[in-house]
């Protein structure tokens, strides 16, 4: 996500790099490129100009702190900066009010809309733990009634049925009154999406609006339409009450013009970003956080959050103890594999780690994908579980049985085998204290309920950033 930008910031911060003190030259040069990369990133003008705008004022005379070179200064200084052009702090679902709590979605079709709903839904359910109720209004679009039906069942969230035939008024109408007899939390209003925006589309949606006083109107937006997309946003507050925006498809976003250029240009803050396809594939918007990662700061915050949402934590301390035994089979392999593409697969954990921004993609690729995952996965299924604990039985015509029960070759099945047999050789290595010292590491932090100190982590000490 937003992996060419990251890419040309940290070449405009070289600037810097090997320089003594912050000059207005060096600071002119480095705020050149800086100007560079938003452009490429497709950022608004507007933006981009009242951005550095505050930048060069502020670069001028900037005192360097101890222990911070000037590269690292100025770093600091734009990080603060883009932080509050997109936002500042996350902004969260306002619900307060008499229940239901109405929360209708708007946008241009083709979206992500009804997807974000079910989204959303999950999110309400899962993480607030409330009832929901989902309802399509869009009557123009057939499948768009049955889409919400089948999402619906897939997050386990109620849904109002309605028909084509109906008017949009009259269907929010009902929704809401079932769900006050039923005692639902939040009503989620999914309406009618266009391919433009034209005067009936938003007379439409603006009686709707009045009809329903939603407490949150929220525009969804595809990111990968870059600075159009805040202008499209701009377009419906002008028309419609918006409370905030939703970004969606950011995974596939390597420049991140949309993001930076939303709140700034509607002055409505961004909420949640898809960033996945899946129902779960939604985040709470955290502008320090996603600054941070754009940086190549890494997102440890959001890193943690995701393993606590997703790991088994009871399964995670079972082969922990395995471990300090100095047991690992191939069944823990295949658990760990598992547990990595729920929290959206290798590369969705590398972009929250700091400094991975500086990598190059060629480097990335070469870590295992999602692709190698399921491939391995499927290889470890195909074995029967004697043969998943004594990799010694796996011989020419095993191998060949696995490969065709797999869908494979014997040569992937053997790739397997010699991963596996060093990540066993390191398990044992870390056999007795070592294994014991983490363990006592992990119960802390479950009995605190909080996360470790990372200044005692690899990597995760020094105070310096990556450039």
């Amino acid at each position: 996500m937003f992996d060419n930008l990251t890419q040309r910031l940290s070449n405009s911060f070289k600037a810097l790099q090997g320089k003594n003190k912050l000059s207005e030259e060096n600071i002119k040069e480095a705020i050149r490129e800086v100007r560079r990369s938003l452009l490429e990133a497709d950022v608004a003008l507007d933006v981009i100009k009242y951005f550095i705008e505050r930048v060069q004022t502020k670069a001028i005379g900037l005192k360097v702190g101890e222990g911070l070179s000037p590269s690292q200064a100025f770093v600091k200084l734009v990080e603060s900066e883009l932080t509050e052009v997109i936002g500042g702090q996350n902004e969260s679902l306002n619900l307060s009010t008499q229940p239901p709590a109405v929360v209708m979605v708007a946008g241009l079709q083709g979206s992500g809309k009804t997807t974000s709903v079910a989204k959303l839904a999950r999110f309400l359910k899962e993480e607030q733990k409330k009832k929901v109720l989902v309802v399509s209004a869009d009557v123009y679009r057939p499948a768009a009634i049955e889409q919400l039906k089948v999402l619906a069942e897939q997050v386990d969230v109620d849904f109002f049925p309605s028909t084509i035939d109906d008017k949009p008024e009259k269907i929010v109408s009902d929704a809401k009154k079932q769900a006050q007899s039923q005692f639902h939390d939040v009503l989620l209003v999914d309406t009618a999406g266009r391919l433009a925006i034209d005067e009936q589309m938003m007379s439409e949606i603006q009686i709707l609006q009045k009809k329903v006083n939603p407490i949150e109107t929220l525009f969804v937006v595809d990111s990968m339409t870059g600075q159009d997309a805040a202008h499209t946003a701009k377009a419906f507050s002008d028309k419609l009450p918006l409370t905030g925006v939703i970004l969606t498809k950011t995974d596939g976003d390597a420049r991140g013009g949309a993001a930076l250029s939303v709140r700034h240009i509607t002055g409505k803050p961004i909420k949640f970003m898809g960033v996945g396809e899946k129902t779960d594939a939604l985040e709470a918007f955290h502008p320090d956080r996603l600054v941070s990662r754009i940086l190549g700061m890494g997102d440890v915050l959001s890193l943690v959050d995701e393993i606590s949402k997703k790991v088994d934590h009871k399964k995670a301390q079972k082969n922990v103890q395995k471990m300090a035994k100095g047991r690992f089979d191939l069944d823990d392999m295949r658990d760990q594999l598992m547990q990595m593409q729920e929290m959206g697969g290798m590369g969705a954990l590398m972009d929250k780690l700091p400094g991975m921004g500086q990598i190059p993609q060629s480097v990335k690729n070469q870590v295992i994908g999602d692709s190698e995952s399921s491939r391995m996965i499927a290889i470890i299924n195909s074995m029967t579980p004697k043969e998943r604990n004594h990799i010694n039985l796996i011989k020419g015509s095993r191998k060949k049985r696995i490969a065709a029960g797999s869908g494979t070759d014997v040569q992937h099945v053997n790739k397997l085998l010699k991963q596996f047999e060093k990540m066993q050789k390191t398990m044992k290595k870390m056999k007795g204290g070592k294994m014991k010292k983490m363990m006592q590491q992990m119960e802390g932090m479950q009995g605190q309920g909080g996360m470790p100190d990372l200044s005692k982590m690899p990597g995760f000490g020094n105070k310096k950033f990556p450039f």
